[in-house]
């Protein structure tokens, strides 16, 4: 029988080959198509086709963790940002699991944002399941409401408003804006979003295309999960700010060419408008980065999972009960813990 240390090592290999960060661009492209809109009624009345034709009602009506429904322009409100592990070996849908996972939070009142980085194999409690399983396949057994239901059983606040995104706008927004600029850590090789060919990455300060952004947020071949999770954050602060600097009605088409088909939102298109408050000029869109701590682990089948740190999360929840200004269940006297906050600011 092969050794955890083994069994980790192949898992390793493996999830290297089909790792792929799929993210929040939601925000930032908001952002920049309502600021774009002023070029005229064409671009705006394209950004509305677009955007419109994302949504998908999914029968949710609230969350249940709400007494009342909420607005972004009145309330503080959740969104849960799914990536899709979604290839050219596979068909875009429901039966496919989510490889990125990361909920925030808008405070409304202050203008803040807080995201959770959530590990894809983190072990928790599945209701549609009725059982314990990796988070990410949540989304195989129950498409979006399955996950959104998953990830309010864990970290035991409401979500609001669900985005689906798959790879494809990624790399094309990143490409749209003419790339982005980013200090890699290390040099790196990973396969790109075709599954098949190799893009290789230089360490330094650089200025990266889709493909090399893609294969910067999807490795972890020297660090772990919780820095990936850092990382993928950093990445989508760099794409917001260079997003909300461009001055191009060319670049806002390609941008909206790149969201297409590739993101589904159960938030409106009137909902949507009302996020570009969060991004006003004269105001400063600040970043709360949080990560889940956690341990490695193996199922007695010899699965691998990540194992959350109960305490820590207990502090998370709190943290994200008290931004969205709700009662705070969470038993999370352990605030000022080792694992403190990474906070990053656009201007």
């Amino acid at each position: 029988m092969s050794s955890p240390s083994q069994r980790m090592g192949r898992r390793r290999k493996k999830t290297q080959k089909r790792r792929i960060l799929f993210f929040t661009l939601f925000l930032p492209l908001l952002l920049v198509l309502f600021t774009g809109a002023g070029y005229g009624a064409f671009l705006y009345k394209k950004a509305e086709t677009v955007l419109s034709e994302s949504y998908m009602n999914d029968g949710r009506e609230k969350s249940d963790l709400r007494d009342a429904d909420v607005h972004p322009l009145e309330d503080n409100i959740s969104i849960l940002f799914m990536g899709i592990d979604d290839n050219l070996r596979r068909n875009y849908g429901d039966n496919t699991r989510t490889d990125a996972l990361i909920l925030a939070t808008l405070n409304v009142e202050d203008k803040t944002i807080k995201m959770v980085s959530i590990p894809r194999d983190t072990y928790t409690y599945i209701p549609e399941e009725d059982d314990y399983n990796r988070i990410n396949h949540a989304h195989v057994v129950g498409g979006p409401t399955a996950t959104i239901e998953a990830v309010e059983e864990l970290l035991d606040v409401p979500v609001d408003y669900y985005v689906r995104m798959n790879f494809y706008a990624f790399v094309d927004v990143v490409d749209a804006i003419n790339g982005i600029q980013y200090d890699v850590p290390y040099d790196f090789k990973v396969k790109d979003s075709s599954d098949v060919h190799y893009t290789e990455v230089e360490k330094g300060l650089q200025t990266l295309n889709g493909q090399e952004a893609l294969a910067l947020v999807r490795t972890r071949k020297v660090d772990s999960d919780i820095e990936r999770g850092l990382r993928q954050q950093e990445v989508l602060q760099a794409i917001a700010k260079k997003a909300m600097s461009i001055n191009s009605i060319t670049k806002y088409d390609e941008i909206l060419e790149a969201v297409g088909s590739n993101m589904r939102t159960d938030m409106t298109f009137s909902e949507m408008k009302s996020l570009i408050d969060y991004g006003k000029n004269d105001e400063v869109l600040d970043f709360d980065s949080i990560t889940l701590a956690g341990t490695d682990d193996f199922l007695p089948s010899g699965a691998y999972v990540w194992q959350l740190d109960e305490t820590e999360l207990e502090v998370v929840k709190g943290k994200l009960q008290r931004h969205l200004d709700i009662p705070v269940t969470a038993n999370d006297e352990e605030e000022e813990s080792d694992w403190e906050d990474n906070t990053y600011e656009t201007e």
